[in-house]
């Protein structure tokens, strides 16, 4: 019985070595035999977003600031973009309405009192919690720089609900695609 097992084991062993050369064969009466392989792979929208810091410190309103309702300006994160293809690069806040407030004050700011640029001299626009663009590529990129810009917005009078002592926060969510 085990004799018919080592049998039957080492013809299904020969089939299969025999199958597999027999696709891998060629026989040829010029002395030279060719076959083809032919390897392929697939590329698909590949893009990398590279960001210098996952951190921005605002700059802290002073009592005149928060008086006469000033606008501070801090400059945020570098990126560098690469893709293969034509991209798009999106801001927006995960937040819906307001910063997240850590106080015992009842703080309460809107998104929108911090808005965005991508010039230091450009148009500012407030965050929403939806995609907006900051910036596309037409082509392919090997390393596009870009820097966002902040200008956060204090309300007039220290009575605000947005300028109640505590701290607040705001994640930025920055979207790279090639669609």
């Amino acid at each position: 019985m085990r004799a018919t097992r080592t049998l039957l084991a080492a013809m299904v062993l020969g089939t299969a070595i025999g199958a597999s050369q027999a696709s891998a064969q060629c026989s040829g009466n010029a002395g030279t035999c060719n076959t083809t392989n032919t390897a392929s792979v697939t590329v698909g929208a590949l893009v990398k977003l590279g960001m210098t810091t996952s951190a921005t410190d605002l700059t802290n309103p002073t009592a005149d600031d928060v008086d006469l309702g000033h606008v501070l300006a801090d400059a945020g994160p570098t990126f560098t973009i690469k893709a293969n293809r034509s991209w798009t690069l999106n801001i927006r806040t995960s937040n819906a309405a307001t910063w997240t407030y850590v106080g015992l004050l009842g703080g309460v700011k809107p998104i929108s009192d911090l808005t965005w640029s991508n010039a230091s001299a450009g148009t500012y626009v407030g965050i929403a919690s939806t995609d907006a663009l900051f910036l596309s590529g037409a082509s392919a990129s090997n390393g596009t720089a870009a820097q966002v810009f902040f200008k956060t917005v204090w309300a007039a009078g220290f009575t605000q609900p947005s300028n109640a002592p505590g701290v607040y926060s705001l994640p930025i969510v920055f979207s790279l695609s090639a669609p």
